[in-house]
């Protein structure tokens, strides 16, 4: 119980992460300084953690990144969307 209670944490903290930049991307529509080489790497291995997950049936590692992809891709997303707005 201790395990996944420290699984949950340690997924909750580090999906939350990403919060701050989805809302701040989306409310100035600005990507400059946002690397899409770094998210497209992220994003390809959030999709591994999260098949992890689901082929060894673990939840905290399923619930984690799956949220984490959701949010990373938005960020992919805005840069693929945004990237030639004037600041």
């Amino acid at each position: 119980m201790l395990i996944n209670l420290i699984g949950i944490l340690a997924g909750i903290l580090t999906t939350i992460a990403f919060l701050p930049q989805v809302i701040r991307t989306y409310k100035t529509r600005s990507v400059k300084d946002i690397s899409l080489g770094m998210f497209s790497i992220m994003f390809t291995g959030v999709i591994l953690w999260f098949a992890y997950g689901l082929l060894r049936g673990d939840l905290p590692i399923i619930l984690a990144n799956g949220i984490t992809l959701f949010l990373v891709g938005t960020i992919l997303i805005f840069k693929l969307r945004f990237h030639n707005r004037a600041i």
